[in-house]
């Protein structure tokens, strides 16, 4: 088969379309004939040499993929081969085939055909793993998302719209401000501008009551002072760096937490591994799809052999929505 390579760290005219060994299905595992994947800034990372595979896992990017069905390992039952799915990966997304614990595989919700499913699993279960099972967020609440009109964010925005929570977005632009309205934002601040301010002044001085943050270090100090008492604050990413100092004083007296987590070293099995996370999803978020009240928002598609020019549509900016990498 052929699959997006690298053959030595660096930016996207890193990336090579070379011929490599086809997967084999191992116990639980089933072999994928790909359709599509898509860029994640996780994706971004590997490919500059600063995020390996967790051990185990397939060395080729990629951390979702939608595709047929080809063959089965032993032991898998409630697939057969020509099924279409979507999948969540720990790697192997860039490729004509990827080999995939059958408990990470998701049948396509309704209403979403097969190239469009290869850009939900990722977006998927770290929204439900993140907001849901472990934030919490129920109706009536205040979300906030950082980053409204990414891949995540758009889908966020949806989800938690959905659960009946106040939803507020920032972004960094007019445009892509009124994207995250439109998506279901009831507030959208200006990145640039000071969230946790307008934030309060929007929410009568209240705050969030959830946080879902990718900045990590950098907007540390300003989600702190978002956060509504009793708040929960989840981190998952470090784009803004990895190091901060905060008040823990501020921490206590709002009885507040935060969680980091993570979703690409989970195991399969067991209470918090993938499979979990993938069933959580396939019972609670595929009838939001299903019924339309969330759909999977795409800015651009490109031939996977073209991996490295989405790459660089993403690392440009100004992306909403997911980047699918095609197969014919």
């Amino acid at each position: 088969m052929r699959a997006i390579t690298v053959r030595k760290p660096g930016g996207p005219e890193a990336l090579e379309w070379t011929e490599v060994p086809d997967p084999v299905a191992g116990p639980g595992e089933v072999v994928l004939d790909v359709a599509a994947s898509a860029v994640n800034r996780a994706d971004l990372l590997q490919r500059q040499g600063n995020y390996p595979p967790p051990p185990g896992a397939s060395d080729i990017i990629g951390l979702e993929c939608s595709g047929r069905v080809a063959a089965l390992g032993e032991g898998v039952t409630g697939w057969t081969v020509g099924d279409e799915v979507c999948a969540l990966l720990a790697g192997g997304g860039y490729a004509e085939k990827v080999a995939v614990p059958a408990a990470q595989l998701l049948p396509l919700p309704s209403g979403v055909d097969l190239v469009t499913a290869g850009g939900l699993p990722e977006v998927a279960c770290t929204v439900w793993s993140n907001v849901v099972a472990a934030g919490r967020l129920s109706a009536g609440e205040t979300f906030l998302v950082q980053g409204g009109s990414s891949g995540i964010g758009t889908h966020a925005i949806q989800v938690a719209k959905a659960l009946g929570a106040r939803v507020a977005a920032t972004a960094g632009t007019p445009e892509r401000l009124e994207r995250c309205r439109e998506l279901g934002a009831d507030i959208v601040i200006d990145y640039h501008d000071d969230v946790p301010a307008a934030l309060k002044e929007a929410t009568d001085g209240r705050g969030a009551d959830v946080i879902l943050d990718n900045m990590g270090a950098k907007g540390f100090a300003a989600n702190l002072s978002a956060l509504a008492t009793d708040g929960r604050l989840l981190i998952i990413g470090m784009q803004g760096g990895t190091k901060a100092e905060f008040d823990i004083g501020k921490l206590l007296r709002k009885r507040g937490s935060v969680t980091a987590m993570g979703l690409r070293g989970r195991p399969v099995d067991g209470p918090n591994g993938k499979g979990a996370v993938v069933a959580g999803v396939r019972e609670q978020v595929w009838p939001l799809l299903a019924d339309g009240r969330v759909r999977p928002i795409v800015h651009a598609s490109v031939p996977m052999p073209d991996a490295a020019q989405g790459h660089a549509q993403l690392e440009a900016g100004g992306v909403v929505g997911k980047i699918l990498l095609t197969l014919p």
